[in-house]
């Protein structure tokens, strides 16, 4: 019997695994790149490619919850929040730091609650989880 996985099986699992690790689900996508780097059935720009692109959309989704919470123009709502305080001193810059564990999910949350603009904090989301992800590739 055969175990190995395709590239194929390998770059959906690193796709997922960054997806869901970027919801407010825990998950360890960097695990998986360094495992999918050790034997790579892709080339690493690709592994890189995929595990971002998951991480990112999963950052969106959360993004998105945020904004089905209630309307933060409510007094009662305005900075209770590490992540809104964060988000609200430093703007779109703080995004850069999505891919934070621990602090990256609420911020995207605390982005999109705020009704911040979705595609400046595309291009911050995926710049951040792009470098982190090409950073942890280059020094493995």
């Amino acid at each position: 019997m055969d175990w190995s996985w395709s590239g194929e099986t390998i770059l959906w699992g690193l796709f997922f695994s960054g997806l869901l690790s970027a919801t407010l689900l825990p998950g360890g996508s960097e695990a998986g790149l360094l495992a999918a780097l050790i034997q790579p059935a892709e080339p690493v720009w690709m592994l890189v490619a995929v595990t971002t692109a998951g991480n990112t959309l999963g950052g969106f989704v959360t993004f998105y919850m945020g904004r089905w919470l209630p309307d933060k123009t409510s007094e009662e709502n305005q900075g209770h929040t590490k992540a809104v305080r964060w988000i609200q001193k430093y703007g779109y810059w703080s995004l850069l730091l999505s891919w934070v564990p621990i602090v990256g999910d609420p911020l995207c949350l605390a982005a999109g609650w705020l009704r911040m603009r979705a595609s400046l904090c595309a291009v911050m989301i995926l710049t951040g989880k792009t470098a982190r992800y090409a950073l942890l590739a280059l020094l493995f």
